[in-house]
């Protein structure tokens, strides 16, 4: 039976998904911490929100002492795949080339991104020759 697909994260969840990916794990305290540095929000809506990507199978937590200690349930690059993919599904009809050009046409690539894609792209250009 194949496993039920995982709600969608909000922009606020995917917020906090990002810091317990950069930190591979992080106590409620710490995403609170890293989250006030940006905007002002209460700990207790924090914790409201982590218990909530656990119980969405977003996070999984362990006890250390009295404190848990939260980690991603699920590795980031295989999430943002997804959620990409859906982005391209829903906004550019399946198009990848339509969120690139969009990316290139609003100047959102800096020149080390740019020359980043390329690389990337030509190594997937050779990988497609060799098959």
């Amino acid at each position: 039976m194949p496993k039920p697909e995982l709600p969608p994260l909000s922009e606020a969840q995917l917020e906090i998904m990002n810091i317990v990916w950069d930190q591979g794990t992080a106590t409620v305290g710490q995403v609170w911490k890293a989250l006030s540095k940006r905007r002002a929000l209460s700990r207790n809506t924090v914790s409201t929100m982590v218990t909530r990507l656990e119980e969405k199978g977003w996070l999984h937590h362990r006890a250390v002492g009295g404190t848990y200690l939260y980690s991603a349930a699920h590795p980031r690059q295989k999430v943002l795949s997804r959620l990409v993919r859906r982005l391209v599904d829903a906004a550019f009809q399946g198009s990848a080339e339509g969120l690139v050009l969009t990316l290139l046409e609003g100047g959102r690539l800096s020149a080390d991104e740019m020359e980043r894609i390329k690389v990337m792209l030509e190594k997937a250009e050779n990988e497609m020759r060799e098959e």
